[in-house]
């Protein structure tokens, strides 16, 4: 059967999602952990694969089994033995063909900034720190010039390897309480890097070096040159994904 798990996790410590050769990451600890538990080999294929150092707290992930575990008690057993910062949320039966890359989706982003005189220690590992003021009106007014339907090919990184650069963008959002400037974003899908430089670029709006209506002509420009800088993977969180 194939089962789906609701996955959350603190990323710093890890070299993100996708195994790699010289690191752990989230998708190696839990291939190794149910392959232990389930007495058999696994592979889990994820929604999304996020940065080494992002967090998530639902990202989704499905593989097969023979195991007579009832599909919802697998969390349960799994917890027992994952690290303290990865915890599954739910585990439950999914369809044969069911495929979370594949299958229409709608993901949901929160980028954190603190903006305030001196750092927190507290909040060091799930937030951007940032000390000069920043003008969240301004980067609200910016951020809806990237709803809709575009090509992102100026927020996307250089080495992302896509058949096409167009998404679309539900909603996006900048906020403030008390010292946290959050920038939620919904979409179809994102482009390798693409949320964290939107945030890089919204920061630049905020800090006044470029006016809202400059991120028109910066998706018409079509070149990553033209947008602002990637915000580092810090502050960066999945909060989930809807099929």
């Amino acid at each position: 059967m194939r089962i789906s798990l609701k996955v959350a996790y603190e990323g710093t410590n890890y070299h993100g999602w996708q195994v790699q050769p010289n690191g752990i990451t989230i998708e190696s600890v839990l291939n190794q952990t149910l392959s232990d538990l389930l007495g058999e080999k696994i592979e889990v294929i994820g929604a999304s694969r996020t940065d080494a150092g992002v967090h998530s707290m639902g990202n989704v992930a499905v593989f097969d089994t023979d195991t007579r575990i009832p599909a919802e008690k697998i969390s349960y057993a799994l917890n027992q033995r994952l690290p303290d910062d990865i915890v599954v949320q739910e585990s439950r039966e999914a369809a044969a063909d069911f495929h979370p890359r594949h299958c229409e989706s709608r993901k949901t982003y929160e980028y954190r900034i603190l903006n305030r005189r001196f750092r927190d220690p507290l909040r060091r590992r799930d937030t951007y720190f940032y000390y000069y003021d920043l003008n969240v009106d301004k980067m609200q007014e910016a951020a809806q010039y990237l709803v809709g339907e575009h090509d992102f090919k100026s927020f996307c990184s250089i080495h992302a390897c896509v058949e096409t650069t167009v998404r679309t963008v539900h909603e996006l959002n900048v906020e403030k309480k008390g010292d946290i400037i959050s920038i939620r974003i919904c979409g179809n899908g994102f482009l390798y890097h693409m949320v964290r430089i939107v945030a890089g670029t919204l920061v630049q709006v905020g800090s006044g070096v470029i006016v809202p209506e400059q991120m028109k002509e910066i998706l018409e420009r079509k070149d990553r040159s033209a947008a602002g800088p990637t915000a580092p993977a810090c502050g960066l969180t999945m909060l989930g994904i809807v099929y």
